[in-house]
């Protein structure tokens, strides 16, 4: 348990940070089509706009990095509250988008501090829980991916055919908001990080140890072209189902559904496994 809040209560603020950021970034793949006929873009470049999160996601963790470790002032809760703020302001900036650059330049933004996010949830996870429950914990954060499809898509996708596409926008900054504001209320200081058992400062380690690391190599790359496989056809797969195969858009929230309800089950019995039997 980490000092001054349940484990359980924890695990619900950054299961509910992980929640914002994948509704976010999700929600927009389906609701491509609707956004480029408001908007005039053509179907074909919806991808940029899915890239444009993810890149910079990419390059603001690399950059992250470098520094989140080495905060003397700012601990992981406080991070925590930036980023998730900064998400905040690009999903709201997603809602005035007036054209495909606009658009561009908010989901930049929101994946600029959104990847973060996701990060330091994952890093908090590490700190506050004893190993032999990380597993499980992680599972349970990681279900917030499924939750996103079973709740958060269905709900935005319905929101953008009752109030118009820039409704789930603006309804998942409101949300954000929320779950910014009970991190930095809710959570005590996370500071493990900066300190040894003993209280003494702990220097971080070398990036280059960890880009020397075949162990670290491993993960980057089965991570990378697990997320390059997936949105390769998450991107596209509202406009392919709804164009090509002539598949209803009042019934998308359905499949996403389904496939939520498979991952939830599936990450909470993969933690538990992981507990049980080891991550090798």
């Amino acid at each position: 348990m980490a000092e001054g809040i349940s484990e359980g209560k924890l695990l619900f603020l950054l299961s509910a940070v992980q929640f914002i950021n994948i509704v976010d970034f999700m929600m927009v793949l389906p609701m491509g089509p609707d956004f480029a006929a408001g908007l005039h873009i053509s179907t074909a470049r919806l991808g940029l706009v899915a890239g444009a999160y993810t890149g910079a996601a990419a390059c603001a963790g690399l950059l992250g990095a470098l520094f989140f470790d080495r905060f003397d002032r700012f601990d992981r809760r406080s991070a925590l509250f930036v980023c998730m703020t900064g998400l905040v302001i690009g999903t709201s900036l997603g809602g005035v988008a007036q054209g495909l650059g606009t658009m561009l330049l908010a989901r930049a933004v929101a994946g600029g501090f959104g990847g973060p996010a996701s990060a330091l949830a994952l890093a908090i996870i590490a700190d506050a829980i004893p190993a032999q429950r990380r597993g499980y914990a992680l599972g349970r954060v990681a279900g917030a991916f499924a939750v996103a499809s079973v709740v958060g898509v269905p709900i935005g996708l319905k929101l953008a055919e009752v109030g118009g596409w820039r409704a789930p926008f603006f309804s998942i900054a409101g949300l954000g908001l929320i779950v910014a504001l009970g991190a930095i209320t809710q959570m005590p200081p996370m500071r493990k990080h900066l300190t040894s058992p003993g209280s003494r400062p702990v220097a971080p380690r070398p990036l280059t140890d960890f880009v020397t690391d075949t162990t670290v190599l491993a993960s980057l790359a089965c991570t990378a072209f697990l997320m390059m496989g997936t949105f390769a056809l998450i991107s596209n797969l509202s406009t392919y189902l709804q164009f090509n195969l002539g598949y209803s858009r009042s019934r998308l929230g359905f499949l996403y559904m389904v496939g939520g309800l498979c991952a939830f089950f599936a990450m909470r019995a993969a933690g538990r496994f992981v507990d049980q039997r080891g991550c090798r």
